[in-house]
């Protein structure tokens, strides 16, 4: 007989909004930090041992926070907003101070993403003001780096994804609105492969540099996996039919083991990574979930797998503790 559906460990609630993204820091203490942003603009900081907010930025006048991120080298949290903003804040010694920002021009809701390349130093990626236009930049001096624009009509940028490769520079994806893949190379300024992953736009994808494979999503009834070969030529390799339509965004646990979709049908289901064999739905909220995110814990008791959605809740799950269920 099947295992009953688990249940979430405990629920976040109080955000005030749709729960747009979230992020688990891991650095400097037993229990992980989570990081929400919401509709309504607001930023909570969720300290899980006691389960409630401990601080709360407003930082974006209202508007959609879309993204949120943290340096693992600094006190540094970075925040995006459908106000065209990404807000650099010193959380340090308590403090939620916003100490710069810049402007992105977009008003789309591709998130922004990150590459730590120092030990105080990043590349930031993020949708431009013209449709097919994705800007980087160097922090925290803000240095331009490059733009790149694909050659032929694409649509609108939808979802961006950094990596440093062992050898050579570091690489961007992009997925873009008519269902296109590209791969850039940001030193060269240069496309280096593209393909068709979905007839829909590319709502979300995700990377695994350890085995160069990614994963994609869109508002279709499919996963589309595919990989990179030795001549960073991108390739279809497979695709995953869901029960329901719509995902908003993929994540990768940290030791490549699982994979989570956020699912426009209202549950997170969980696949094998090695093979995307279904292992799990989780059902717990009552509208679209829209984030998912893993604890990269060096306690495996402490990998949490958090869920956000537009019922303006957060689940929390104990992926480690409890078995996945195998029904769907």
């Amino acid at each position: 007989m099947s295992r009953p559906a688990p249940c979430p460990i405990y629920t976040l609630r109080g955000a005030g909004g749709p729960i747009n993204t979230l992020h688990f820091s891991c650095h400097g203490g037993d229990t992980p930090l989570l990081f929400s942003g919401s509709g309504k603009g607001a930023i909570h900081m969720w300290n899980l041992s006691i389960r409630r907010a401990e601080r709360i930025v407003e930082g974006h006048s209202g508007s959609s926070v879309i993204w949120v991120n943290t340096l693992s080298s600094t006190d540094t949290l970075i925040s995006q907003g459908r106000d065209m903003r990404v807000c650099l804040w010193d959380l340090g010694r308590g403090r939620s101070e916003l100490v710069d920002s810049l402007s992105t021009g977009s008003v789309g809701f591709c998130q922004c993403s990150l590459l730590e390349t120092g030990s105080r130093t990043c590349l930031l990626a993020f949708a431009g003001q013209q449709t097919e236009e994705i800007n980087i930049v160097e922090l925290p001096s803000k240095t331009p780096v490059c733009t790149l624009v694909p050659n032929a009509k694409l649509g609108m940028v939808m979802c961006v994804k950094m990596w440093q490769p062992h050898s050579g520079g570091p690489i961007l994806l992009a997925g873009y609105e008519d269902g296109s893949l590209l791969l850039w190379d940001i030193t060269q300024r240069s496309k280096l492969s593209q393909t068709k992953v979905h007839h829909e736009p590319v709502m979300c994808l995700t990377f695994d540099p350890e085995v160069l494979r990614g994963i994609s999503g869109s508002s279709e009834k499919q996963l589309s996996s595919w990989i990179l070969d030795g001549q960073n030529n991108l390739q279809l390799q497979d695709c995953v039919t869901l029960t329901n339509p719509g995902v908003s965004q993929l994540c990768i646990r940290g030791d490549g083991k699982l994979l989570a979709s956020a699912g426009w049908d209202h549950r997170v289901r969980i696949f094998g990574w090695k093979n995307l064999r279904p292992l799990a739905v989780l059902q717990h909220h009552n509208d679209m979930v829209l984030s998912v995110a893993f604890s990269d814990h060096k306690d495996p008791r402490q990998r949490l797998l958090a869920a956000g959605s537009k019922d303006q809740r957060i689940s929390l799950w104990s992926i480690y503790n409890q078995g996945p269920d195998t029904n769907s």
